[in-house]
């Protein structure tokens, strides 16, 4: 504990009732909640396995197991549990499946899961899209505030609710039928098993003799709930949070939850942690500065020894297109003169849309980057299906994939025919694709939709057998073709050029599969290549998170937990940042949260960018400068206009920089 300040000590010595722990942003809170653990393993007498530490992302929770284990040491036993919520979920559900009504191998609704069972329960309504997304979130929602179906029929205001609820009702029976859950289910299902059922939740409570948890700013209604019925009147519990760092309302969190904390725990003792590792004094001074603004039940106030540190400097630009060549240009110069990595820059911004003016200018010079927060080739809608395929063929005991293709494209086999599959397989105690043949289905079915069922069980059936000797591209195009998949997406995309591009996904996909074939022995089979691609799907996903030396761009809401040493923060404008749908629902606070978010990102320097004109729609708008960007203290601001002009010195080394780009390029 000799590398912790007096603020971090003493949080991580308190054992004596509920702690919250206020933690700014750099401040160390990883460290404290890592010190804890080993503190309460080495020195209070507490099992191992009695600890439990939980926290929203699988990336920080094995940063944390990496600090434990470093802490601890390496003796093979059973160490802490470090989980985000919905796996600490996920795990009770497994041990308490009686309980919960579920059956073991259940599966795990993803979003196009989702989307696809609403689609289908909906289809006598005729929802649009949009309608369905809409009824998506509101489910969504009630399950986040613990409403069950038939509390939301009661509360329904008009008949767009009523609609709602009666699909919520719906669509969770056919989740039961399923044996399946989603993803606000593994937080939903445990609460109601520990409200509801007393022995199981005391058997919980002495399972977890401590608990902590990580960012509890972010947390919603269920899973402040799961943090009350698990520590029980012991209050053995610690919570570190930022309520200046709560940017997910759009999903649930409730920053007032770190309120609700001195009601529920009337014990609870609260520490600041306002020393700050990360950033400069400048940076800092106007991250408090910005956020003063919002109101507080906690005050604080961040503070650093790193000294006062660079002019934090706000460009303006011509439009998108002079922004990104700015940015980029600054980088280039950067990287010349002071051999800068890659690595040490981001570039910062409100929305995904904002990021294709930097990927031009920075692919323009050959500089490496990596988008963060875009969607995974893998998590595509198609590419989800056409996986889903190959997954069952090469292995029919795959129900998840069974149920995302056995009606994609449509085959008139409707939701009570799957329900009744279901309830069959689950008596026989088998998997969905193989209970279709049993001779006793045809007791429980109509002639038409078994034959329906058979007929699409024998296609994969024939499938699995040529995938015994086909090579697994040409197996794939026997598929596209059998079932029209092209004909299918323009059905179901919004636009011909989106129906094109879904359809490029799916030529790239056989690319893959073409050269996996000549890369791999032959005799490797279908599922060999299944399994490559799956591990392909991972390595990509953490590809993200990989220490290679490129620029990153990303979100201000995927920038959360992350440093850099230089930072550009760009669209600092109007109904950008702020964004216009917070302007109109009067939630500046929660923008200005995010901008402070941004900004404290930054470790060395700071650059905000606005411009003066942006295509918006299509048409050329005025811009108007953000109202955040008047809340910063003007005396640590350096302003550049479209007019500044550079010093013969700045030009010369721009000048270089580039010609060193153009350079670069040429030897590649």
């Amino acid at each position: 504990m000799d590398d912790l300040n007096a603020r971090q000590r003493e949080a991580v010595r308190h054992l004596d009732g509920p702690l919250l722990v206020l933690a700014g942003a750099g401040s160390g809170k990883t460290r404290v909640i890592t010190a804890k653990i080993a503190r309460l393993i080495r020195d209070a007498g507490i099992e191992p396995h009695q600890v439990t530490a939980v926290t929203f992302t699988n990336k920080a929770a094995r940063e944390m197991k990496s600090r434990v284990a470093r802490l601890l040491g390496g003796d093979g036993g059973r160490g802490p549990t470090i989980s985000t919520f919905h796996t600490l979920g996920l795990n009770l559900l497994r041990r308490e499946l009686a309980a919960a009504g579920l059956r073991g191998g259940f599966s795990i609704f993803d979003e196009q899961d989702v989307e696809q069972l609403l689609r289908e329960l909906a289809k006598k309504n005729e929802a649009d899209r949009d309608t369905l997304q809409r009824a998506r979130s509101q489910i969504s929602r009630w399950k986040n505030d613990l409403v069950d179906p038939e509390d939301a029929m009661r509360s329904a205001e008009d008949d767009f609710e009523a609609f709602y609820a009666a699909l919520y009702g719906a669509y969770q029976r056919a989740l039961r039928a399923y044996n399946a859950v989603d993803f606000d289910d593994l937080i939903l299902l445990p609460v109601t098993l520990l409200r509801d059922d007393r022995e199981l939740r005391e058997r919980w409570q002495n399972r977890i003799r401590y608990l902590l948890v990580d960012e509890y700013q972010d947390t919603n209604g269920a899973q402040y709930e799961m943090v009350r019925l698990l520590v029980g009147v012991r209050g053995a519990l610690t919570v570190v949070g930022d309520d200046d760092q709560s940017i997910y309302a759009w999903r649930g969190a409730r920053p007032e939850n770190l309120v609700r904390l001195r009601e529920d725990f009337p014990r609870l003792k609260v520490i600041k942690l306002e020393q700050n590792y990360r950033s400069t004094s400048r940076i800092l001074r106007a991250a408090n500065q910005l956020i003063a603004n919002n109101e507080h039940v906690f005050d604080k106030r961040l503070w650093s020894e790193l000294g006062p540190g660079e002019m934090l400097r706000v460009v303006t630009c011509r439009d998108e297109d002079d922004e990104a060549e700015r940015v980029v240009s600054e980088i280039v110069q950067q990287r010349f003169l002071h051999n800068t990595p890659y690595g040490h820059f981001a570039i910062l911004y409100r929305g995904n849309h904002q990021a294709r003016a930097f990927e031009q200018a920075l692919r323009t010079q050959g500089l490496p980057y990596f988008l963060s927060g875009g969607t995974s080739f893998f998590a595509r809608g198609e590419i989800k299906d056409l996986m889903a395929y190959l997954r069952l063929i090469a292995n029919p005991d795959d129900d998840s994939a069974f149920l995302r293709i056995v009606n994609t494209p449509r085959r008139e086999i409707g939701t009570s025919t799957l329900e009744t599959l279901a309830a069959h397989a689950a008596l026989r105690r088998c998997p969905l694709l193989p209970a279709i043949d049993e001779l006793a289905l045809a007791e429980r079915l109509k002639p038409g939709p078994l034959a329906r069922l058979r007929e699409f069980a024998a296609w994969v059936g024939d499938l699995a057998r040529r995938s015994e000797s086909a090579p697994a591209a040409d197996l794939l195009r026997q598929l596209l073709n059998d079932v029209d998949y092209r004909d299918w997406l323009a059905q179901t995309s919004g636009s011909d050029k989106t129906a094109e591009r879904r359809w490029q996904n799916v030529e790239e996909l056989l690319t893959w599969l073409d050269k996996l074939q000549q890369d791999e022995r032959r005799g490797d089979g279908l599922g060999a290549a299944v399994a490559h691609l799956s591990l392909m799907d991972i390595l990509e996903r953490q590809d993200e998170e990989s220490g290679d030396d490129r620029i990153a761009l990303m979100t201000l809401h995927a920038a959360k937990g992350l440093e850099f040493p230089h930072v550009f923060l760009v669209g600092m404008e109007e109904d950008l940042l702020p964004h216009r749908s917070s302007i109109e629902e009067d939630n500046i606070a929660e923008e200005r949260r995010l901008a402070y978010v941004g900004l404290t990102r930054a470790q060395r320097t700071l650059v905000m960018t606005c411009a003066e004109h942006r295509r918006r729609g299509g048409e050329r708008v005025r811009c108007e400068p953000s109202r955040f960007l008047a809340e910063l203290p003007s005396d640590d601001l350096r302003r550049e206009g479209r007019g500044t002009q550079l010093s013969v010195e700045e030009k010369q080394a721009r000048g270089r920089a580039s010609l060193a780009g153009l350079k670069a390029m040429l030897r590649e």
